[in-house]
């Protein structure tokens, strides 16, 4: 069995929305949506209704006053509370902040390192590389110590058999 149109009733957003549209400060879509709600639902208007007797009644009440003592002593120990917090977490805070200088001084140090060992392998030079570099010179080494001289083997080069024709 289904409400009628007059007997439906606020949902929770609505209805959580209810003091701000009696206040005047929803925005124009949601304070559209629930006037058109609230034409169409007696039970809805009645909520509404309560709700702005419930705050008459609370606004006709005598209001306390309190001394300036009170002020005092209230934000003297919201302040101690805020102490407290504080030095709750000093340590934490100490260690945590101690622990990031480390952190940032060890990531310093390993770029240092890092770079100094790039550069370093740029400029000095490796020395198995001269020997790989030589290592054809190195395997015919025997064979160009019986040569003997330069000349012998631009005479070999010249010649019939090896070269070309002078």
């Amino acid at each position: 069995m289904s409400a009628g149109a007059d007997q439906q009733r606020l949902n929770p957003e609505e209805r959580a929305n209810l003091v701000a549209f009696i206040d005047g400060e929803l925005t124009e879509v949601e304070s559209r949506s629930l006037t058109t709600k609230l034409t169409h639902s007696a039970t809805a208007r009645r909520e509404v209704e309560l709700l702005k007797k419930t705050w008459d009644v609370l606004d006709s009440l005598p209001r306390p006053t309190v001394t300036e003592q009170f002020h005092e002593r209230t934000l003297t120990y919201v302040r101690s509370l805020e102490l407290r917090a504080e030095s709750r977490y000093a340590p934490a805070k100490k260690w945590g902040e101690t622990f990031l200088k480390l952190a940032v001084c060890l990531l310093i140090a390993a770029a240092g390192v890092a770079s100094g060992f790039a550069v370093t392998r740029q400029v000095w030079p490796v020395p198995e590389e001269r020997v790989i570099r030589d290592l054809s010179l190195a395997e015919h080494l025997d064979e160009y110590l019986e040569v003997g001289s330069f000349e012998f083997l631009d005479e070999l080069k010249n010649s019939a058999e090896f070269g070309t024709p002078p």
